[in-house]
């Protein structure tokens, strides 16, 4: 009998399932019912009490991850293409504002630059076409203004329809200006003034005859507009471009839905 003790020692010892390490498997799963020959071991009173719900909820909400520290795993190539974009443009249109603020390396300059800025706002453009229509006395002079005041109120709702619809903000906080809530330039995409200048440029480009000087002038005109609404920190790179592009073909519609002569006539009659 000791002899047999002994062997049965000396084969627990050498079982590998013995160690510490992989004790864990010899356990039965969680979930699982204990055997029967363990239900005579425990047929008296249980001595540790039950865990509470609102432990058990506390370890599951704390398993859970929010979803914004949950990384995808298998992003797409237009995702990770658009996103580089974005931080790109944010990137050079932060480095452009250099007169965004009065702490900005050009800060000296922005009244300047705001002025430039001035020159592409509605406002101006509205009142001062309206004012020639006015005082124009030929029928080419005022067929000319009245399609250009037409582009002009076209130019506005779509801006403000399309910021209102985006609602992009600047790389900077900078609140909009008196003017701007007029023409409720409000929001960021697509840039109002730049829309607007690329518009009158096109529009002087191929109603009006000018000379080379002139021209070459115009479109430099356009391009600064533009430019200085990036270094005050209104808007992006992008915003810009894209009020570049909304321009042209604002005046592309203009020049498809112009307007005769005696159309404008019978609606400055009317006015």
């Amino acid at each position: 009998m000791p002899a047999s003790q002994s062997r049965a020692r000396a084969r627990d010892r050498n079982n590998v399932l013995n160690r510490a390490e992989f004790l864990s498997l010899n356990q039965p799963p969680k979930g699982t019912q204990e055997p029967r020959s363990s239900g005579r071991k425990a047929s008296g009173p249980s001595t540790q009490p039950p865990p509470s719900s609102d432990g058990a909820r506390e370890r599951r909400q704390s398993q859970q991850l929010p979803e914004e520290d949950c990384m995808q795993l298998n992003p797409s190539f237009k995702g990770i293409a658009f996103n580089s974009l974005l931080a790109i443009d944010i990137c050079m249109s932060k480095r452009l504002g250099v007169c965004a603020g009065r702490a900005a390396s050009w800060a000296s300059a922005r009244s300047m630059v705001k002025l430039i800025g001035i020159t592409g706002h509605g406002i101006p453009w509205i009142g001062g076409t309206i004012l020639c229509l006015v005082r124009s006395s030929t029928l080419a002079g005022q067929e000319v203004l009245m399609n250009l005041l037409l582009a002009l109120l076209l130019d506005i709702m779509t801006v403000a329809g399309v910021q209102k619809l985006i609602k992009r903000r600047g790389p900077y906080e900078t609140s909009p200006g008196l003017l701007d809530y007029l023409t409720m330039d409000i929001y960021a995409f697509p840039a109002g003034h730049a829309s607007r200048a690329a518009m009158v440029s096109k529009f002087f480009l191929s109603h009006l005859v000018l000379a080379v000087p002139l021209r070459v002038l115009l479109v430099l005109w356009a391009f600064c507009v533009g430019l200085s609404r990036v270094m005050i920190g209104r808007h992006h790179i992008t915003d810009v471009i894209s009020g570049f592009i909304i321009g042209y073909f604002q005046f592309r519609l203009v020049e498809l839905m112009w307007l005769s002569s005696n159309t404008c006539q019978m609606l400055i009659s009317a006015w």
